[in-house]
């Protein structure tokens, strides 16, 4: 049973090393609000969200000032638009009058963001999903917290080449239209494979057609407060002794974001869905994943050794949350975003950390390349090609990746981007010059690998 005990044995986690609830998530299933009318379809949209979302804002804000716990975010995702804009929209546009109703919606009830300007198409795009692909750019452009997605592969269906194609472009006309405020809407737009139906993190949440009519999914964060506890071993720790003391800490972090799910489920009338467990490090000084790479015995993040150290830490916070919830869910790991990580940006300009490293360091973390500012003249091809790669590790691997890279237009190699807030600032990364057109031009879905057939 829980109770407040536990919390205030996690007040120095707080108050000295960052941990916080990174957000509370309620997912909305929006199935029951599409009609054959543009109009009445974003009215049913706007009047489902506000009903159910009215009170979600002061609701964690009065569990945090209760339980003295920072909830950092209250967000908001819904089912993929894609599927709920299907028998109305018949243009890219009608599909923008919906995004701007979510936006709408969303800054009224108060949250940060909302999720679910989305499609999945891992195996295949309906007409519908083409069209709300298509229209991201200007809906991105035109929203402020609107939040889009689209799922290009999975291990059971291989990986759809027409849509990792389109998305190249799709990410580059993004970056084109929000190129005055440095190609933000990038940075709201995140490619997957294998992505999950209960993820509470933005930019990838969405309500899947899986889940109940309403949910409260929370994440959790404390990657500081991991660096803290690592940093008091004494020199020499074996490893044994390490890992017992991430997958404890990591216990400890997730039963307090069991407690804040579980009050906000009981305050909304919303069940409870699953605590996501993952170090999302933010801007500020000490509270970064690299840090705790660092305190595992790294001189800087990609040096030799780095994914074998992102394993560990990855595994031990895994092992640690499902402990301590009944529902581990969404993404639960380590997060490796360059922009929101103080410690990775310095290994960038250190010239320690590259794309292809990260890359590999995504084989064995939670989702993939994040957050990284690209050279704004990139090719839509060699796009897609970094998209492909993402999703063929997610793929054989059987683990979500996904893809969230920024070509800041205006900008080159060396330069630096600032985003502002938790999305931090970027050094502009270089990309590999050597062309992939003719491969991703080739149309048509690469198989699913031999081990997806499980039957």
């Amino acid at each position: 049973m829980l109770n407040i005990q536990e919390v205030l044995e996690t007040n120095q986690m707080i108050d000295q090393e960052h941990l916080d609830v990174r957000t509370i998530t309620l997912g909305i299933s929006l199935l029951d609000c599409s009609t054959e009318s543009v109009l009445q379809t974003c009215q049913n949209i706007y009047d489902k969200i506000v009903r159910y979302a009215s009170n979600l804002v002061r609701t964690g804000e009065a569990i945090s000032r209760e339980f003295g716990i920072p909830i950092v975010n209250k967000r908001i995702s819904i089912t993929p638009v894609a599927i709920v804009g299907a028998s109305c929209c018949k243009t890219t546009h009608d599909f923008v009058k919906i995004a701007r109703t979510l936006d709408r919606a969303a800054h009224d009830v108060g949250v940060n963001f909302i999720g679910g300007y989305s499609a999945t198409v891992q195996k295949g795009m309906t007409r519908a999903d083409e069209l709300l692909i298509r229209s991201i750019p200007e809906a991105l452009k035109r929203t402020e917290l609107v939040c889009s997605s689209v799922n290009v592969g999975s291990t059971k269906t291989g990986i759809n080449m027409d849509a990792v194609r389109l998305m190249g472009d799709v990410v580059r006309e993004t970056a084109e239209a929000t190129r005055d405020a440095g190609s933000l809407g990038c940075a709201k737009l995140v490619v997957f494979c294998n992505a999950p139906d209960d993820n509470p993190f933005m930019a990838g949440a969405f309500h899947g057609v899986s889940e109940a009519e309403a949910i409260i999914n929370v994440g959790v964060s404390g990657p500081g407060v991991v660096k803290h506890v690592l940093e008091n071993l004494p020199e020499g720790t074996n490893f044994e002794v390490l890992c017992e003391t991430i997958k404890k800490t990591a216990f400890k972090i997730t039963r307090v974001g069991q407690l804040v799910a579980q009050e906000a489920s009981r305050r909304l009338g919303v069940p409870f869905g699953i605590i996501d467990l993952s170090l999302a490090p933010t801007p500020a000084i000490g509270d970064s994943v690299a840090d705790i790479l660092h305190a595992i015995g790294l001189e800087r993040t990609g040096a030799p050794g780095t994914t074998a150290a992102l394993a560990l830490l990855n595994d031990q916070v895994k092992k640690g949350g499902v402990m301590a919830s009944s529902y581990v869910g969404g993404l639960s790991g380590a997060f490796i975003p360059v922009s929101e990580d103080q410690g990775m940006i310095d290994a960038v300009n250190a010239g320690a950390l590259t794309i292809e490293k990260l890359e590999a360091m995504t084989c064995v973390c939670s989702v993939g390349l994040d957050m990284i500012a690209i050279p704004g003249d990139t090719p839509a091809t060699t796009i897609a090609g970094i998209i492909a790669d993402e999703a063929a590790i997610g793929m054989v691997n059987q683990k979500t990746t996904a893809v969230r890279v920024i070509p800041v237009i205006g900008k080159g190699v060396g330069e630096v981007v600032e985003f502002g807030g938790l999305l931090g600032y970027a050094p502009i990364m270089p990309v590999n010059r050597f062309s992939c057109e003719t491969f991703v031009n080739r149309g048509g879905r690469i198989p699913a690998p031999i081990h997806s057939f499980k039957n």
